[in-house]
Parts: C-alpha cells; sequence; structure tokens
C-alpha cells in the first residue's frame, strides 16, 4: 500500500510539472520568426519549401527561399521537402535564422568505395534511374544524373549502348523542358550510336515541336517504311496529322489522323482512338468542316468519359473551344458547367498546380462569363468574373486574375455603374504592376536557368569529346603495338580524327554562339514587352489624376465627358498593348484623342494643330504602339503647363520617301532647363522614368530591327524656351 502511495505522489508531481510546462509555454508572446532556406553545396535559395511549428503555423519559402512565421520561444521549428533530409530545429531567440541543407543528389548516388564493388552496368542504370526520377521535377538536377552516368563509362563494354541511352535520356529532359533545339542534337548524337525507332520518333516530334516541319515529316515517312508495331505505326501517323495541321494542310492532317485511328479501332489501342476522334474534330474545325468536327468531337467525349475524370474534363474544354469558335454559347456554358463540376470533384494531385493549364476553376468560370458577355447578358456574367478573380486569388494566377478584373470593369461602366468600374479599374491596375514585377523575376530565373542548362550541356559534350578522344588514343595504341609496318597510315588516321573533333569543337562553338544570340534576341523582346506595359499604368494614372481634378472641382460634367472620352482612349490603348505594332492611322487616332483629352484639361494653356500630309500614305507604315505619347504628354506638362501665356503644340505627319516618315513634335513652352528648375524631386524622379522608358523602348527597338525609329530633341529659340522632337520612322525595320 505504501508502495502504491510513492507511486501515486511521484506520478502527480510529474502531472503538475508537465502542465505547469504547457501553462508556461501558452503564456510565452508569440514573434514573427524570419529566415532562409539554402543548399549548402552551392548558397543557393530554395523555393517552395514547407516550413511549419509543430502544433502551429505553417507556410512556405518564397522565390529567394525567406520565409516569415508566427513562433514562441521553444517551439520546435519543422523544414521539409522531398529534395533533402527533414530537419528540426528548436528555437532559442528571436533572431532571423538560415538553414543550409544538404541536397539529396549525393544519396542517389553510390559512394567511390561502393562503385568498385558494383557492376559498371547496374552502376550506369541506377543513374540513369535517378536522371529519369528527376526529369519533371529539376532538370538541373537530371542533367547532373546524366552527366555522372556518362563519367562512370569505362569505354570497354556496352559503350554504344549506354551512349546512345544517356543522351536519348538527356533529350526526354531538353524536350520537357521544351529546350526542342538541344533535345533534337541529343537525339541525333544517340542515334549515332544505336538507331532506333523509338527514338526516330521522339526526334521528328521534336523537329516538328522546333517548328522543323519537313525535317518531321521526312523523318516520319521513313520510319513508315520499317518494320513497326501497331502502336508504332498510330504514333506516326498522329505525328504525321499532328505536323499537317501546324502547317493547315487540313486534308493531309485528317488523311494520316484517319490511318492512325483505323489501326488503332482494330487492335484497341483506346487511349489512341479518344485522342485521334479528338484531333480529327480540331482539324476539321481548323479547316472550316463544321459538321464533321462536331460528329468527331462528339466521339471523343464519349469515349473520354469511359477513361477517367481528368480526361474528361480536357476534352470537355476542348469542345467547349470549338463551340466559343462557332458562337454557340449556350452549348459551351453547359459544358464549362459540367467541367466545373468535374474538377471540383477532383483530387489536388490530379488536377496538378499549373496555372497555365485551362483545366482550372479561374479560367473556366472566366471563360464562361466571356461566353455571357458575347450574348451581352452582362449581369450573368457578373457572378463568374467574382468566382473567377475569387479562385485566381487563391491561387495566385495573377494573369487570369487580372484579365477578370478588367473585364468586371468594363462591365461595370457598360451597365453605368461607373464607382464600381473605377473601383475595378483601379485593382486591375495594381494587378498589372504586381504582374510587372512577378514576370521580371520569372525572366531573371529563366536565364538563370538558360545559362545553368548550357554549362551542364557542355560540360556534357566536354565528356563525349574526351571519350571519343580516350578511344581513338586506345585504338591508336593498340595499332602500335600490332601494326608497326603501318604507322604511316596509322598518323594519317590520328590527323584526320583530331580535324574531325576540331571540326566538332569549331561547330560546337558555332551553335553555342548562335543559341547565344536566340537568346539575346528573346530577352530583347521580353524586356520590350515589359517596358510597354510599364508605360501603360504611368499614362493611366496620369489621366485618372485629371478626372481627380474635374470631380475635385465640382465639375461633374466636365468629369463624365473627361471620363467618356478617357475610356474611349483606354480601350483602344489597352487592345493594342499586346501588339509590337499597329498601323500609323491608328497611332495618330490616338494621339489625337489623347491631346483632345489634355487641350479639355489645359484649354486656358495651349491651342493644337495635328496636320498629317496628304502625300503620306498611312496605311503601309506601322509603328510601335503608345511610341508617340510620351513626347506629347512631356510637352504639355512640363513646356506648356507653366506658360504664362496661351501656348501652340504643332504635331506633323510627313513622308520623306517611300521608306520613311518624318513626325515633328513642336511646343514654344518653357523650354527644357526652365521646366526642369521649376520641378520637385518627386516630379524629377517620375519623368526621369517615363522618359528614359521610351529611351529603353527605342534603343530596343533599334537593336532588334536595325535602326527603326531616329530621335532628335532640341529647342527651338536662343533663349532655350520651346521645345522640338522629330522622330523619322522607317517602313522596314
Amino acid at each position: 500500500m505504501k508502495t502504491l502511495l510513492i507511486l501515486f505522489f511521484s506520478l502527480s508531481l510529474f502531472v503538475t510539472a508537465n502542465v505547469q510546462s504547457q501553462v508556461q509555454r501558452t503564456t510565452k508572446p508569440s514573434f514573427i520568426l524570419k529566415g532562409q532556406v539554402k543548399e549548402a553545396e552551392n548558397n543557393l535559395p530554395i523555393s517552395k519549401v514547407n516550413v511549419e511549428i509543430s502544433g502551429g503555423a505553417y507556410t512556405t519559402t518564397n522565390l529567394a527561399g525567406e520565409f516569415s512565421i508566427n513562433a514562441k520561444i521553444g517551439d520546435e521549428l519543422i523544414i521539409r521537402s522531398d529534395e533533402f533530409e527533414t530537419v528540426y530545429y528548436t528555437i532559442k531567440d528571436k533572431q532571423r535564422i538560415t538553414v543550409k541543407v544538404k541536397n539529396l543528389l549525393e544519396d542517389f548516388l553510390p559512394t567511390t568505395s561502393g562503385v568498385r564493388s558494383i557492376n559498371q552496368q547496374d552502376l550506369f542504370k541506377t543513374i540513369i534511374d535517378s536522371a529519369k526520377y528527376f526529369l519533371k521535377k529539376d532538370a538541373k538536377k537530371s542533367i547532373e544524373f546524366i552527366t555522372k552516368a556518362l563519367e562512370s563509362i569505362s569505354g570497354k563494354k556496352n559503350t554504344n549502348y549506354q551512349n546512345s541511352f544517356a543522351f536519348e535520356t538527356l533529350g526526354d529532359i531538353n524536350f520537357y523542358w521544351k529546350q526542342n533545339d538541344l533535345a533534337i542534337d541529343n537525339y541525333k548524337h544517340s542515334l549515332t550510336s544505336n538507331s532506333k525507332t523509338s527514338t526516330r520518333i521522339k526526334l521528328a516530334l521534336a523537329f516538328m515541336k522546333n517548328k522543323n516541319y519537313q525535317e518531321s515529316i521526312t523523318i516520319y515517312k521513313e520510319i513508315l517504311e520499317e518494320k513497326l508495331s501497331d502502336y508504332q505505326k498510330v504514333e506516326v501517323y498522329e505525328g504525321l496529322g499532328d505536323t499537317y495541321k501546324a502547317i493547315d494542310n487540313h486534308i493531309k492532317s485528317v488523311f494520316n489522323y484517319q490511318m492512325g485511328l483505323d489501326i488503332a479501332n482494330n487492335r484497341k489501342i483506346i487511349p489512341k482512338i479518344t485522342d485521334l476522334n479528338s484531333k480529327i474534330g480540331e482539324a476539321y474545325a481548323q479547316g472550316g468542316a463544321l459538321e464533321e468536327a462536331e460528329s468527331y468531337f462528339y466521339n471523343s467525349l464519349n469515349l473520354a468519359e469511359k477513361e477517367n475524370k481528368k480526361r474528361t474534363v480536357a476534352e470537355k474544354n476542348k469542345v467547349a473551344d470549338f463551340y466559343n469558335q462557332n458562337r454557340e454559347y449556350d452549348k459551351e456554358i453547359q459544358l464549362r458547367e459540367e467541367t466545373i463540376t468535374e474538377i471540383q470533384s477532383m483530387s489536388k494531385d490530379s488536377i496538378g498546380n499549373d496555372l497555365n493549364s485551362p483545366l482550372t476553376l479561374q479560367r473556366q468560370n472566366y471563360k464562361i462569363a466571356n461566353a455571357f458577355v458575347a450574348q451581352e447578358k452582362y449581369n450573368e456574367a457578373i457572378p463568374y468574373l467574382k468566382k473567377s478573380i475569387e479562385e485566381a486569388n487563391k491561387k495566385e494566377d495573377l494573369i487570369v486574375q487580372k484579365d477578370a478584373t478588367r473585364k468586371l470593369s468594363e462591365i461595370y461602366k457598360d451597365l453605368g455603374e461607373y464607382d464600381k468600374a473605377l473601383n475595378s479599374y483601379q485593382q486591375y491596375v495594381e494587378l498589372v504592376d504586381e504582374l510587372y514585377i512577378k514576370k521580371e523575376q520569372e525572366i531573371s530565373q529563366a536565364t538563370r536557368f538558360s545559362r545553368e542548362i548550357a554549362l551542364k550541356q557542355n560540360r556534357i559534350t566536354s565528356l563525349e569529346n574526351e571519350r571519343q578522344l580516350n578511344e581513338s588514343r586506345y585504338q591508336l595504341t593498340n595499332e602500335n603495338k600490332e601494326l608497326t609496318l603501318k604507322n604511316n597510315r596509322v598518323q594519317r588516321w590520328v590527323i584526320v580524327s583530331l580535324i574531325v573533333i576540331a571540326l566538332l569543337l569549331l561547330i560546337t562553338a558555332y551553335v553555342q554562339n548562335k543559341s547565344v544570340k536566340q537568346q539575346k534576341y528573346a530577352n530583347n523582346l521580353l524586356a520590350l514587352k515589359s517596358l510597354r506595359t510599364q508605360m501603360n499604368p504611368h499614362f493611366i494614372f496620369n489621366a485618372l489624376n485629371s478626372v481627380n481634378s474635374f470631380i475635385a472641382n465640382n465639375d461633374e460634367r466636365a468629369a463624365n465627358k473627361y471620363l467618356s472620352d478617357f475610356s474611349q482612349l483606354m480601350r483602344s490603348v489597352l487592345e493594342n498593348s499586346e501588339e509590337d505594332f499597329i498601323p500609323l492611322i491608328k497611332e495618330i487616332e490616338l494621339l489625337k484623342l489623347y491631346v483632345k483629352l489634355e487641350h479639355f484639361r489645359f484649354k486656358d494653356k495651349f491651342e493644337y494643330t495635328i496636320t498629317v500630309d496628304e502625300k503620306l500614305k498611312v496605311d503601309e507604315f506601322v509603328i510601335p504602339p503608345m511610341l508617340l505619347q510620351p513626347y506629347v504628354e512631356n510637352a504639355v506638362w512640363h513646356g506648356l503647363r507653366y506658360k504664362k501665356d496661351k501656348g501652340s503644340l504643332k504635331i506633323v505627319f510627313e513622308q520623306m520617301d517611300s521608306e520613311k516618315v518624318k513626325i515633328t513634335i513642336i511646343d514654344d513652352g518653357i523650354g527644357r532647363k526652365k521646366s526642369k528648375e521649376l520641378k520637385t524631386e518627386n516630379q524629377k524622379k517620375q519623368n526621369s522614368k517615363g522618359m528614359g522608358n521610351i529611351q529603353k523602348r527605342i534603343s530596343i527597338l533599334n537593336d532588334i530591327y536595325k535602326d527603326l525609329v531616329e530621335v532628335e530633341v532640341k529647342n527651338i529659340f536662343e533663349n532655350e524656351e520651346g521645345t522640338q522632337v522629330q522622330l523619322i520612322l522607317k517602313k522596314d525595320g
């Protein structure tokens, strides 16, 4: 009995201590713990890492590997990812922490001691399997495994097979990450070691994706002359159909799809039967045979429903797009409603996290809203736009959120609900700014990704060259031992081999140089688009300030008139915002409307004339959108607005010759020097940013299109007042 009392007393003390500990834990103040997760090997940040407090808050790392989480002293912080071993950390203070983790890459590879005891062929297969595991997850890791696999080849046994298999896998990596030119090179390299039909089919597909259509057709036709399995025949006919559809040859496209469908039906290749019915429907729709297209789409829908939900929703979305193109909006809406129901019943894993996929709730709701708008059923469209915005916000899909917000603003404007329209439009402008920042980050990441992949590809190329050189030396040594009487011939063979290697290196350098130029061109286009999108918010905010000024002065009539003209201008500006070039006549019309609005605001400050030479063939010239507006804005806001007496603004369009147009913008304002003296520090920064952007645009345009635009800015009068801007626009850049 005494023993039981002692045991009970001890248990009571333990429970009391534990409760006190819990009370102390809950009474501790919480704070925001900040930190960063990096790779230990190269100190690079890791994004999308799971960070949680045991039994508490949860978050993930951003693109810079940083996180912020609500925590208390004594909490256990858990950092986990499938790329590294889970880290457990007890929080001791409020200081920022940096967690460096070991990449799992080394754990997938056998150790140096293990390499000696493992069969070479098994080692090679193990490493290639690891590369395939990371193929869709991490391109860099996957390519590192290919490098390790090539390094493991001794060159004595199965070299051709292993070499072919390694470069085929490398081509698969490039193809998945849409590096089609590299995929083509690696598939070709694989085929030089081992010519497999499956690899040739992949090469033909890569040619098609890279827009080398004739090369793709040639390979597919050559493969058809070989002995193929039924599934391979279907693949080849499908590939031919895809290629012919890409070059708008609808007759040959349907013919090849039908050939593949006949084999698939006869051999009961069910997934291909669904795919080919769907593709025949697309080909007929593209060729304008709508009844035939609808018939095949009906077949594909029925077949897809017998497979799985993901295939069903994909097919319903495709058919809904077909109905949209043919203005059968009721049928489209019905299918999209069914698609939404199907998506909601599917698991997150089966849907995936690709924001570019049309199979998301935000995109389906947005497309339903567009269908109602096309029928002018604005009230029915509003709830779907709100759902689309809500879902896009949850999924951080800025593109859909931006488009849906803009569409909602336009609908409210058309319904006369101007307060809601303005509120939605302000949200749209904020989303544009946020999207611009995100795009800049994506461009930076894409550039770094391409650079890293190119470096790893060069490492593999070097390994292959070393392997070839080692093989040449090995053969040369054996031949010297066995064929001493043929020494001269061996020497010639070595020289030829070295010349071939030199040529390979020259070709590699040429291909790399070409790739760098293409990347520079793509970067210029992205930068140009970014600058163009940055111009619109700058211009829009200035115009909204004008509306605000009228409202502040209780001039409701003037505000309404200004807003009406402003909305017309905005519609045109936004329609042209995605275009690289627009006809000169459109730019003139936009400029007239913009000057009209500025004159309406500052009618006591200046008069204006816009003169277009009768000989000017405005339909034969194109111009980047919003190229002239910043110069006119600068003339009004920084020249004429500060002038004491009434000023003058002249805009003249003249044709210099058949290839050039001269555009002159003249104001007799206070001039650049006095305007600069009058500006506040904030105004100087804003003007510098606006004019800096237009200078960058012109610089990039001239870089891409070979001196497309010439600009000259100078004073008119000797007292440095008045400004003349003269632009020379060429017809062909």
